[in-house]
């Protein structure tokens, strides 16, 4: 069997390598299993995590609103199985596992509505899941049929409480936006001086900080 290491060295180093493999790959597959046991979800949590790195777009959001958080979606229970319904790509509904596992370096945090808000929950939900289907907000401006994360869960709230907000709503222009220009402008398709500096928007750092949620679970190595 020609494919075998032909020497001891060889052969230990297969071994070693074959290891390595087995841990890092083990890493990632019981991480987020591990995070699973620990974290008891409920319906309505809102869910925060890292999305892989490499991306403009992603950099552009963690780095204007100076926070690890690029993405964000709420926890639903749909026929038995916990489910994230999240806005990327468009606003879908993705096994809770799998969207742990696809965050970088699989991290979340979690914070759930305290107790005093937690009755509008069912009405969220259902507020959120009509939304399924709707294409993804690359401007990130309210008010059109496009949604992104952060204003999927903002506006299901707002609907439920008949137009309270969850989180502080902010400016482009308020925020550190001048290292990412040329991103935007790629977003937006237009020049230097066309900036939306003044488009109000809700990011997942301002709806992580909202007064009516409490953070309930965090893993961050």
């Amino acid at each position: 069997m020609q494919w075998l290491p032909q020497t001891r060295a060889q052969r230990i180093r297969a071994l070693f390598l074959g290891v390595i493999f087995i841990f890092v790959a083990g890493w990632f597959v019981l991480k987020p299993l591990t995070l699973w046991i620990f974290y008891q979800p409920q319906a309505g949590d809102v869910v925060f995590q890292s999305l892989p790195g490499g991306y403009d777009l992603v950099e552009a959001i963690e780095g204007i609103t100076r926070s690890p958080f690029s993405h964000c979606g709420a926890v639903e229970k749909i026929d038995g199985k916990w489910m994230v319904i999240e806005a990327i790509g468009e606003v879908r509904r993705t096994p809770l596992l799998l969207w742990i596992a696809r965050g970088r370096g699989s991290r979340i945090t979690v914070c759930r509505l305290k107790e005093p808000y937690r009755h509008h929950i069912p009405t969220m939900t259902l507020a959120m899941d009509h939304l399924l289907g709707q294409p993804y907000d690359f401007r990130y401006k309210f008010g059109d049929d496009e949604i992104y994360c952060s204003e999927l869960v903002f506006r299901g709230y707002q609907i439920a409480t008949q137009g309270e907000a969850l989180g502080t709503l902010r400016t482009l222009g308020s925020m550190n936006w001048k290292p990412y220009t040329q991103v935007i402008q790629k977003y937006e398709q237009c020049g230097p001086d066309n900036l939306p500096l003044d488009r109000s928007m809700i990011t997942p750092r301002d709806l992580a900080e909202a007064p009516q949620l409490e953070q309930v679970f965090s893993c961050r190595f």
